[in-house]
């Protein structure tokens, strides 16, 4: 049995002159700025937590962090992983996602980048924990984890 078949209307094009049906327009020449949607952003939004009364864990995995090796220059690849307790806000995740982005250029040690991401989250949410845990892709042979952790007082 073979499945119904649907008529779409052709399109309609608005009418040309005989000049504009010859006209072509050169496609953007290289380097040409075409605006980003999104820039990367040291600012981090935050909105009231759902439940504030209740204890739960919030996770993000972010496997496309990237930084630049102070020493050599060279980029350094992580999975950044982010899980927390909330009290009173929670990270809004465009927001996370814009704020990892900004350090795509930015020389850091793996201890120092994994260390700043919590110290901004921690200031920015005021959570009951986080831990915030740097997965980096291996660098001249070592495989390399840091784990900065945060517990309210």
């Amino acid at each position: 049995m073979d499945a119904p078949s649907i008529t779409l209307p052709r399109p309609t094009l608005a009418p040309q002159t005989s000049e504009q049906a010859h006209t072509l327009t050169a496609p953007p020449t290289r380097g040409t700025h075409r605006p980003v949607p999104s820039q990367p952003s040291r600012e981090l939004e935050t909105f009231a937590n759902p439940k504030p009364g209740r204890d739960y864990e919030i996770r993000f995995e972010c496997p496309e962090f990237t930084c630049v090796c102070p020493k050599t220059g060279q980029p350094d690849f992580a999975t950044i992983r982010i899980r927390y307790t909330p009290d009173q806000r929670c990270v809004e995740l465009k927001s996370l996602k814009l704020y990892l982005w900004s350090f795509r250029d930015v020389g850091a040690f793996h201890e120092a980048v994994t260390n700043q991401i919590l110290d901004d989250l921690v200031a920015a949410l005021q959570p009951r924990a986080m831990v915030v845990e740097g997965d980096f892709l291996v660098r001249g042979g070592i495989h390399t984890v840091v784990e900065a952790r945060y517990s309210m007082p």
